[in-house]
């Protein structure tokens, strides 16, 4: 079973908002999923996004492929995270 990381649309018309989901490649863009790791909201100016980077770490580590957009967002949020780590 071939697994993606990709983004699931729950919003009205004209109010995008999204969900990061972890699903079958084979079920459609807003069908089944396994397990959800985080949101998106594109019309938000500050915080748009937010993501469980241990779910994604874990969730790459056993084989699923992100799609772009989402693997974009896992790289921006290790990034944050590690800036506010302690040293």
């Amino acid at each position: 079973m071939p697994v993606r990381i990709r983004l699931k649309r729950i919003g009205a018309k004209n109010t995008p908002a999204y969900r990061i989901v972890v699903t079958d490649s084979r079920s459609p863009r807003d069908g089944r999923f396994l397990e959800e790791i985080g949101s998106y909201m594109p019309t938000k100016r500050e915080n748009k996004f937010t993501l469980n980077l241990e779910r994604a770490k874990y969730w790459v580590g056993v084989g699923a492929q992100p799609s772009e957009t989402v693997a974009s967002m896992i790289k921006k949020t290790a990034k944050a995270a590690a800036a506010t780590a302690p040293a």
